[in-house]
């Protein structure tokens, strides 16, 4: 069957996401656990342990604590409240830390640090799956045992306001509740009113026994201006009255109950020092967890340092408070100091229920538990606190008595750090069948597109595909039977669940018909290259041909940034390795202009074979010999080979240039924005330029970025799209300044700030009217064919409009990266890429390294803490997903989208051969299967890392939507060659 290089390399592509979709599935594996407890509510609680003496406590303690009331304030960092910012906005958590009664810790959240695992975190006491971070945008409800669904089952009322979050992962388990949206970000006043506002009625009420408030206003500043906005303050003093309001409700109402209770002031992540979360940054992971109450006694003058804790214990503490059973699957220990005013039998008690629960924990996840130190440490204060049962039951209240319960604690302690610690390690639970057919499909179509290179890359740009020989083939069939026995044997002898054994015969099949099929056309062709004697080689049609420096750069580069997947520390500084591959590559660029201006008699035979080639076509000669008009032209707008000899004397001058231009665009960029892990904290121009002392710069910088933005789009489009990208760019910084960004030179900083909406909606208009002008363009293309301006002006149109989307979603800071990333298109367009006849594979190389630098230009990292949600709510007054995931995933992949963007309407425009946007669709397809495969086989193998969680997986994840938007990118691709053989 015969294919062009372009549809072919879709869908390999298109394959290749639903491998890697396979891969994360198994990788990223959420296991399903039961809700109730039906089968463990018939075993008692462990009984206390004994020696001679028989204990009759065989039942759970009493609650500690009559009513408890959870403070949750989203993002709230640990230095918020034991810091500067502290002191100065929150006076009475002050006061209740240093001279309250009270017990201060510091927890650590592990990543990621969004918000719907650290919930499950805080209930459970587990530590949740790294893929929640995916499944946070739509919380599915928790099946895992928690302190809340123990609660409803005992008995509790409970009460919640605030993220409905909450609600999704709990329903049906609050008596009242009233959920906010988490996810619209411009709020951060109302979201948190339609919390408080509820808190007057509730605290007079006596008929419930735990209340839960979160708190989003503070996440949501930090999203929109970051942990150094004078907003901060203002909601932190917010915060601190409404705790106070709390507080002194519940120490009245002790007065008259003459019991306990307990308010918790915690956090459920930190926030980054450019305002957003998820990775795991001190800032991120560190986080206040305040205990309040009466019971907790504290002498005059005891001034306490909060301890450094884990998060996962609050869920051991709320349920030994409430009286309940410890979450079955809680990696967390007590906290000790919340119990410490209780008799030392009831602190032993405690301690021994919370060291069984960690110990039957440890026993279903590791085989050679007893070997491991925790459990040894448990057995023997099991022994120590039988002996102490004793020695109390016969009421001996001697010295002996004290020290020997002192040292029973201290074991307990001890025991418990290091089961938790033991079982911290045991998370990591791999599918290991789905991440192994998903690579399989992988590798098997990266292998098929690096043997089609020759075929593909021809000057017809088709290749024959073996597809239909092969699966009539005995090897197909083999291989199918074979893959069917191997499911069978695997998803019958499985001890754990896999989704892949999970699927209906009809899919699991598909998926091994689609294996055995590639592997077969693998086979085919391997077989066929060896038959003919041909080796894969930059120009199939002239074997002989030399490669020139700027090609043996685009492979070592291309290949030593997969070996570099292989380090942490290169994967956290990802930045540098592509800011050191746009370097080389302009002086590569600037090596071969130079070569072409002072070398030009000796170089010419190499430019005429170079010419030869023209942009398109790696090899214009077909199998006959023959050579057609079309391959040989290079451009439109010149039949004949041009060089940098027939250039003008300014524009040879600026072709000379163009390389130091570009690496001093490069530079600046560079210093707007400090990204990665080791540097991401060093001051940059984007912190200075959003400090509210410089408003007045950054209003200046962004007008004139976007005239900048404008005069470099215009040029090309229609009169009508000119007119609308003018308003569209005057409507992204009247939004800019209506939310505060930015100022109007008639406005004053004391205006109130909006939400924008307006503005925004106004720019999403000429947006879509800029997209549907270019969209009807290409449509009328196809009526008339003759008229090729037509079709280039459409494309163009399609991506000022493009250009226009991300002026408007990039923050203020940002926007020139945008100007600069068009000035370097345009330099690169006229002075490098035209006089230098660069082939499609180069163009298109250039185009993708570009792309990711810009990436990364943007202020971007592989943590997913620097995706700015914000982005996604732009111009929208409620949470609407789909629009919202959009945005977002434009707004942070916008410099390789708008690259891609560009190269479609470069090599459209600047080429009349209908191979180009073929083998530019075949070589993107290739480039960017490259990193994918091997990093898909690097995390793999590196599995058991230390840094897997922290730095392998949020790169594993931001290297599936890699995947998935070059899918989208390669079918636009494919649409715009069908649109060019057409006409």
């Amino acid at each position: 069957m015969r294919l062009g290089s372009g549809t072919f390399a879709a869908c390999c592509v298109v394959i290749e996401v639903l491998g890697v979709a396979l891969f994360l599935r198994g990788f990223f594996p959420a296991p399903v656990r039961s809700s109730s407890r039906t089968e463990h509510q018939a075993e008692p609680p462990a009984p206390e342990p004994s020696t001679g003496a028989s204990s009759n406590w065989t039942k759970l303690p009493p609650p500690l604590f009559s009513k408890v009331v959870i403070m949750l304030i989203d993002a709230l960092r640990d230095d918020f409240v034991f810091g500067s910012k502290g002191v100065k906005f929150m006076p009475y958590t002050t006061y209740l830390v240093e001279k309250g009664a009270s017990h201060s810790f510091v927890a650590e959240a592990k990543p990621p640090t969004v918000t719907m695992p650290r919930i499950k975190a805080l209930m459970t006491g587990s530590l949740p799956g790294f893929i929640d971070v995916v499944r946070n945008l739509n919380s599915p409800a928790l099946l895992e045992d928690n302190v809340i669904t123990q609660a409803k089952a005992a008995g509790k009322r409970m009460i919640f306001y605030g993220d409905e979050t909450w609600v999704k992962l709990f329903p049906q388990h609050f008596v009242e509740y009233d959920g906010t949206t988490s996810f619209f970000v411009s709020d951060y006043t109302e979201v948190d009113d339609n919390v408080t506002r509820h808190l007057d009625k509730v605290l007079k009420r006596g008929d419930w026994d735990v209340l839960i408030l979160h708190y989003l206003g503070l996440d949501h500043i930090g999203h929109i201006s970051g942990p150094s906005s004078p907003l901060i303050g203002h909601k932190l003093s917010e915060m601190d009255s409404i705790l106070m309001k709390i507080h002194t409700s519940l120490l009245s109402e002790e007065r008259e109950n003459l019991s306990p209770n307990l308010l918790v002031l915690c956090g459920d992540h930190g926030m980054s020092e450019t305002g957003s979360h998820g990775a795991s940054s001190m800032e991120e992971v560190n986080t206040p967890l305040i205990l309040i109450s009466s019971a907790f006694e504290r002498k005059p003058g005891d001034i306490r340092r909060p301890k450094h804790v884990q998060q996962t214990d609050l869920a051991a503490t709320l349920a030994i408070g409430l009286g309940l059973p410890i979450p079955e699957n809680s990696v967390g220990s007590l906290l000790f100091p919340s119990i410490e005013g209780r008799p030392v039998r009831e602190q032993l008690r405690f301690l021994h229920l919370n060291a069984v629960q960690l110990s039957k924990l440890l026993q279903e996840n590791v085989p050679s538990y007893k070997k491991e130190p925790g459990f040894e440490q448990f057995k023997m204060a099991e022994r120590l606190h039988g002996n102490w049962i004793r020695l109390y039951l016969e009421e001996n209240t001697s010295e002996v008595l004290f020290n020997l319960g002192t040292k029973v604690r201290r074991q307990y302690l001890d025991a418990l750090r290091t089961l938790s610690l033991s079982l911290s390690r045991q998370v990591a639970q791999y599918d290991i069948y789905s991440m192994l057919v998903g690579t399989v499909m992988v590798l098997e179509v990266l292998t098929l597109l690096l043997l089609s290179i020759p075929q593909a890359l021809s000057s017809k740009a088709e290749l024959e595909v073996p597809l239909w020989s092969p699966v009539f083939s005995l090897l197909f069939y083999l291989m199918f039977l074979v893959l069917s026995a191997l499911h069978v044997i695997v998803c019958t002898s499985a001890e754990s669940s896999c989704y892949f054994c999970g699927l209906s015969w009809l899919m699991a099949g598909g998926v091994m018909v689609l294996i055995s099929a590639l592997l077969c056309a693998v086979v085919s062709a391997l077989a066929k290259m060896f038959a003919s004697g041909k080796l894969l080689s930059k120009n199939p049609a002239h074997p002989n041909s030399r490669w020139s420096e700027l090609d043996v750069v685009i492979l070592l580069g291309t290949m030593g940034h997969v070996l570099s997947l292989g380090a942490s520390s290169f994967i956290e500084e990802e930045h540098q390795t592509w800011y050191f591959l746009v370097n080389t590559l302009c002086l590569a660029l600037c090596h071969e202009i130079y070569r072409n201006c002072f070398l030009g008699d000796d170089c010419e035979p190499r430019r005429c074979s170079h010419g030869e080639r023209g942009f398109v076509n790696t090899a214009p000669a077909l199998q006959d010999g023959s050579i057609g008009h079309d391959e040989l032209e290079p451009h439109r707008a010149s039949k004949s080979p041009t060089s940098l000899n027939t250039l003008r004397g300014w524009e040879k001058w600026m072709a000379m240039a163009s390389p130091w231009v570009i690496l001093t665009c490069c530079r600046l960029l560079r210093s707007l924005n400090q990204t990665g892990v080791q540097w991401a904290h060093r001051p940059d121009l984007g912190h200075w330029l959003t400090s509210s002392d410089h408003k007045a710069e950054l209003s200046v910088l962004a007008a004139l970025s976007l005239i900048m933005i404008f005069a470099l789009v215009q040029r090309r489009c229609s009169l009508t799209s000119k007119v609308a990208m003018a308003l569209g760019l005057l409507g992204v910084y009247c939004y800019r300044a209506a939310i505060g960004n930015v100022l109007f030179p008639w406005q004053r900083d004391s205006k109130d700030i909006s939400k924008g909406l307006i503005e925004a909606r106004f720019v999403h208009v000429f947006v879509l009217g800029i997209l549907f002008t270019g969209t009807k363009d290409l449509l009328k293309s196809q009526v008339i064919a003759a008229d090729f301006t037509i079709k280039t002006v459409g494309l163009w149109e399609i991506y000022s409009g493009l250009v226009l989307l991300a002026a408007l979603l990039f923050r203020p800071h940002n926007l020139p990266v945008l100007v600069f990333s068009l000035l370097i298109q345009t330099i690169m367009t006229k002075f490098i890429w035209k006089p230098l006849r660069h082939d499609a594979a180069e163009i298109t190389v250039m185009h993708y390294w570009f792309g990711q630098a810009f990436f990364y230009f943007q202020g971007n990292s592989n943590n997913i803490a620097t995706v700015d949600i914000s982005a996604g709510f732009v111009g929208l007054d409620t949470y609407v997903e789909v629009p919202a995931v959009f945005l977002t995933a434009f707004a942070t992949f916008a410099g390789p989208v708008l690259w891609a963007s560009h190269l479609v309407s470069f090599l459209s425009s600047e080429t009349s051969s209908g191979s180009a946007l073929s083998h530019a669709c075949f070589c993107y397809a290739l480039i960017c299967s490259f990193p994918v495969s091997a990093y898909i086989i690097l995390v793999t193998s590196l599995r058991y890392h230390l840094f897997i969680w922290s730095v392998f997986s949020p790169k594993l994840l931001y290297e599936g939507m890699h995947i998935l938007i070059t899918a989208a990118i390669c079918v636009f691709f494919t649409a715009m060659d069908q649109t060019n053989t057409k006409s």
